[in-house]
């Protein structure tokens, strides 16, 4: 897609973010679209089908190395905001490219014709889901020779290795500040350390240069998994970090703080608990997580997303349909169904229509997360 053709598109979706909540973000007002075509996508926004405005907040998954035909129908019917690959959607760069491929063209098929948003989570080092750039770590990163060189050279090769894959987000970087070496974010190397100064300083670096190459980038796990113990992981059973606000504040938080004002485009929250903010929900439930310090203090107007809504962490809370709801409640724009089930996606979708429908999710507060999803969904391609 040519740089003009995004801008209108673009600019027709800021007009309606605009509409929704608030003013659009500076220097949109160059890029918005003619009246009619904002008082035709706001109409839109406010009287489309509920369950098409529930599943434009949905990230699906998929099992193996083809998309099924429930994700490219739902993907086809407007009913999905992005697809999340896994190593096992991947044997090689034939395969990949046709199942990218198969992908974008259901999305240039569905109403809106809106990019999808394809994401993986490529850190570096171990935690990679396809060959090739970064090699390093966050701690290597950090331990380098020119550390912030490092990180501009990983952040490029990210983009790199990722739009050679036909992907448009990456979930990365960590930005957790970890406290304990060989704990539950050192073991696998995905700090750049355990001065907040330090991982500021290489995270922005990295997320820079790669949304520099049209890439968007998440900043992960907030507010902080960097008190987490070994074997505190909230993928198998649930966490709480009973640190002190003011460690949240100045240790854990300050890197996140300086990706808001970098431009991160995505956040990830954790599904740990942090008594000192919300004793009585994991941060990606929490309102004064989601909407008190991150939007509130942080002053971040970009899209929030879940980590893997299927996370042991939140077996107390029901099944997927409740937990999806829980989150949009908190105020996390995208919902990420990663268990590799169609069905997990469908459910979360139906759970927010019909919460939506009955008045139970707020509808101005639930087009304005979904006008921020395809805000950024216009911006890529």
């Amino acid at each position: 897609m040519g740089p003009l053709r995004r801008a209108v598109r673009l600019g027709v979706v800021l007009a309606a973010l605009a509409t929704v909540s608030g003013p659009a973000p500076s220097g949109s007002a160059a890029l918005a679209g003619s009246a009619p075509e904002e008082r035709r996508m706001t109409m839109a926004f406010h009287h489309e089908d509920a369950r098409v405005l529930a599943g434009r907040r949905i990230v699906l998954s998929y099992p193996g190395p083809t998309p099924p035909p429930a994700v490219l129908r739902a993907i086809r019917e407007g009913r999905a905001a992005g697809v999340i690959l896994f190593g096992e959607n991947i044997t090689g760069p034939e395969q990949l490219s046709q199942a990218v491929a198969q992908l974008k063209q259901a999305s240039a098929e569905s109403p809106d014709g809106l990019p999808l948003l394809l994401m993986t989570d490529q850190e570096g080092g171990k935690v990679r889901r396809l060959p090739g750039a970064p090699e390093l770590s966050a701690r290597r990163t950090g331990l380098a020779p020119h550390p912030l060189a490092a990180a501009v050279s990983s952040g490029t090769g990210a983009a790199r290795t990722l739009t050679d894959a036909g992907l448009n987000v990456n979930l990365a970087p960590v930005l957790d500040v970890y406290d304990t070496p060989g704990n539950f974010i050192d073991r696998y190397e995905r700090s750049y350390g355990q001065d907040p100064r330090r991982v500021a300083e290489l995270g922005t670096a990295f997320l820079a240069a790669q949304q520099g190459l049209g890439v968007a980038a998440t900043a992960k796990h907030f507010p902080g998994l960097g008190a987490a113990a070994r074997d505190e992981n909230t993928d198998t059973r649930p966490v709480t970090l009973p640190v002190t606000l003011e460690r949240l504040r100045e240790r854990d938080e300050a890197p996140y703080r300086a990706a808001v004002a970098a431009g991160v485009r995505m956040v990830m929250t954790s599904w740990a608990v942090y008594p000192a903010l919300d004793p009585d929900h994991p941060a990606g439930f929490s309102a004064a997580v989601v909407q008190g310090e991150l939007r509130g203090r942080l002053g971040f107007e970009g899209v929030t997303v879940t980590d893997a809504l299927e996370a042991e962490a939140l077996a107390p809370y029901g099944a997927t349909g409740p937990r999806a709801l829980a989150a949009a409640r908190a105020g996390m724009d995208l919902i990420l169904c990663s268990a590799r089930d169609a069905q997990q996606g469908e459910d979360a979708a139906q759970a927010l229509a019909a919460a939506l429908d009955s008045g139970e999710l707020d509808r101005a507060a639930f087009t304005a997360a979904v006008a921020r999803v395809d805000a950024l969904r216009a911006s890529l391609d």
